[in-house]
């Protein structure tokens, strides 16, 4: 079966502390102001003293449907077959009929799963900075992957489903008790697109070290 990748969004571990923000503009040379991520919140909720508040963590919600594909006059936006959805930048007009515009380079940037550390075996750089857990990755078609065990065990949603593009993003704002996550990770292997990679073998992610290692790497190489 074909692999399809997604995220799964845990709103209760989100803190908004922006590491994830910090990272993909870091690994993705994304200038500022500008972003491929986000946190949105609807503020403080509750009566004092029983108060709460909650962060929803998003980008691009590589859909089955993409709307962006469709409108696209060049055929620059495309869908991959594992179901991340990319922009051909030399094809790109920066039209913005799809998305946001980098005013820099003239052409749309948008989250790309961060396809060159996948391509490498490591996590999406959102992901392995993410100081809660909040955000996890993975192939929506593995029912062993830890996406689909997430759902398989938590109430989950889409935003927007009755649009009918088919978000690959799922958040579940249930608590997600920490040892389930411990045992998730110990469990799973992540394993590289071999299709789309020519002889890259598939091996398992790095630690939260090595790959915050191979972070701080690159950013010295680009120094």
């Amino acid at each position: 079966m074909a692999k399809r990748y997604g995220f799964v969004m845990l709103t209760a571990r989100c803190i908004d502390c922006k590491a994830c923000t910090v990272a993909c503009r870091a690994e993705n040379e994304v200038p500022i102001p500008n972003s491929r991520n986000w946190v949105h919140s609807g503020g403080i909720e509750g009566v004092f003293p029983d108060l709460h508040q909650t962060f929803q963590p998003g980008n691009c919600m590589h859909c089955d449907n993409p709307p962006c594909v469709r409108v696209c006059p060049t055929g620059a936006s495309y869908k991959r077959e594992d179901g991340i959805v990319e922009i051909n930048q030399e094809k790109c007009v920066g039209c913005q009929y799809c998305i946001h515009l980098n005013e820099e380079t003239g052409v749309v940037d948008k989250c790309t799963f961060c396809l060159h550390r996948l391509e490498k075996g490591l996590d999406p750089a959102c992901v392995a900075t993410c100081l809660g857990k909040a955000r996890v990755w993975g192939d929506l078609n593995d029912p062993e992957s830890a996406v689909s065990r997430l759902l398989a065990a938590f109430p989950h949603y889409q935003i927007a489903p009755e649009a009918g593009t088919g978000p690959s993003i799922y958040y579940i704002d249930v608590p997600v008790p920490a040892d389930f996550l411990d045992k998730m990770e110990a469990r799973t292997t992540h394993r590289v697109a071999r299709a789309n990679v020519p002889g890259v073998a598939a091996r398992e992610t790095g630690s939260s070290r090595q790959v915050m290692a191979s972070l701080l790497e690159g950013g010295a190489r680009r120094a």
